[in-house]
């Protein structure tokens, strides 16, 4: 599967941007999916995942209450609302996807899931 983040730039601190996770040719509906991200000089860091189905979210202590993962299996799109941004959620998000069918939601390594898109690039101004 293809991945292709978007929906990133630059945003006042306390605004709010919403990225987009789009499978280019194969459906990834039948898989988790998860979001990272990843600062300079920093290593890449678990954000959120959601299950195949939907239902179920999973959200890195850092951005619980303020990020929601959803997904829409008709546009094979994963959506990431972010909400109450801050200087330190500045980094590139990638999307990727968990082939392995029987993780718990919790999984959270990098090593985890794979087919990773591009990445966008979010910055937050002070």
């Amino acid at each position: 599967v293809q991945l292709q983040a978007s929906g990133g730039g630059l945003v006042q601190a306390g605004g709010s941007l919403r990225l987009s996770c789009a499978a280019l040719g194969r459906t990834f509906s039948y898989y988790r999916v998860g979001w990272f991200r990843q600062a300079p000089g920093k290593e890449r860091e678990f954000v959120a995942a959601i299950s195949w189905s939907g239902h179920t979210t999973y959200y890195a202590d850092s951005v619980k209450g303020r990020f929601t993962v959803s997904r829409d299996s008709s546009k094979k799109t994963v959506y990431l609302q972010m909400n109450s941004l801050g200087p330190e959620d500045t980094a590139v998000y990638y999307c990727a996807v968990d082939g392995s069918l029987n993780r718990p939601i919790s999984s959270s390594r990098p090593s985890d899931f794979g087919s990773w898109g591009q990445g966008t690039q979010v910055t937050v101004s002070s």
